[in-house]
């Protein structure tokens, strides 16, 4: 079976943050953002910033406008407003994490870091900021961190269910990938209808060798969210791997037709395909896969892999060679997998792996 076989598995360690408790105030700029009136809000939060409508807590009403402009994805608005709360109030905690959350959605997690050590600061018991803390540390690969400020944050507010994800996703990394299980166990048992919780825990089992249990959370996460393709791509994952190579395809199918850019589902599918001997098929999803992603050095293997099963031993090494051009290292994997037998003897095959261990 070709590496590229869970290369669809969704891990979501995209930045999430939590933004804070910043709506306590009653004003209607407030309660706009909280309904999701975000129009509403700009106008309100404006009228009571410029004073046409008298407040007494003026950097609220920046900070509120502020929330309304993240929810626009206009950041740069956004982080003004959060630091004009932060000039008006400079013990404003709220301003601080919030301006941290925004600062991680634009990529930058060192700023997001310095803002949520100053709301810390401020408010030691702030379980939001450790939270975000710790998904910027992850967003820098700095997995020990994050766990730490996650276990924090659990400790502060035990339900904060997102807490428990997100240190899953930073076990998982480690690959303490029992840990991670119970974490996002923890997750589900606060929030049961988390399908992101499921996803992950099935991604973990899958990881581990337990297609069984990953196919039945994967089942569970396209139950609650049938719109994500990238689940579907992922059960796919499983079921190749107990050789249920039909209806592998069938999800993957599904996974195009939801989501036709997901250059992992291609690589899949391929290989499902390739597994069955529809060799016409898996080259065309391969070349797909290279389409949507040039440097997706696993298709170009996989294509490798293909040609010398089907001797075709000058195409096979034409692909290998641009496998390792594309950055394809797993040596051990090319000298132990069985689809490149035919190769074995080709001087390009000796000549890539020439000092190779």
């Amino acid at each position: 079976m070709k590496q590229c076989l869970i290369a669809s598995l969704v891990v979501a360690i995209a930045a999430l943050s939590v933004s804070s408790n910043s709506l306590a105030e009653t004003d209607r700029c407030a309660e706009y953002v909280r309904q999701g009136k975000i129009d509403q809000a700009i106008q309100e939060c404006t009228k009571q910033i410029n004073g046409e409508i008298k407040v007494s807590n003026v950097a609220a009403a920046y900070l509120s406008r502020g929330l309304a402009y993240e929810a626009q994805a206009k950041l740069d608005l956004a982080i003004l407003d959060y630091s004009k709360a932060i000039e008006l109030n400079p013990a404003y905690d709220k301003a601080y994490n919030d301006r941290g959350n925004a600062y991680l959605l634009e990529g930058q997690p060192d700023r997001a870091i310095a803002d949520f050590n100053r709301a810390i600061k401020l408010n030691p018991k702030y379980e939001h900021a450790y939270f975000n803390r710790g998904a910027a540390e992850q967003a820098k690969g700095q997995f020990d961190q994050a766990i730490a400020d996650y276990t924090k944050a659990i400790k502060l507010y035990p339900k904060l269910y997102q807490a428990y994800f997100y240190r899953g996703i930073a076990r998982q990394s480690q690959g303490n990938f029992d840990q991670a299980v119970a974490d996002f166990g923890k997750a589900l048992e606060i929030n049961p209808e988390y399908d992101q919780a499921y996803t992950n825990r099935g991604n973990t089992y899958l990881l581990k060798g337990r297609p069984d249990q990953a196919i039945a959370d994967f089942s569970k996460a396209i139950e609650l969210n049938p719109k994500d393709g990238e689940v579907y791509s992922n059960r796919g994952a499983a079921y190749m791997a107990k050789g249920r190579l039909d209806q592998a395809i069938a999800d993957f199918n599904k996974a195009v037709e939801l989501n036709p850019k997901h250059v992992g589902t291609y690589a899949n599918r391929g290989a499902a395909y390739q597994a069955k001997g529809q060799f016409d098929q898996a080259i065309a999803d391969y070349r797909k896969a290279m389409e949507l992603n040039p440097g997706n050095a696993s298709a170009y293997y996989n294509m490798a892999c293909l040609y010398s099963v089907k001797k075709n031993i000058d195409e096979a090494c034409v692909w290998l060679e641009r496998a390792v051009d594309k950055g394809y290292n797993n040596w051990a994997h090319i000298k132990n997998d069985a689809d490149l037998d035919a190769v074995r003897g080709a001087a390009c095959y000796k000549k890539i792996m020439e000092g190779k261990k």
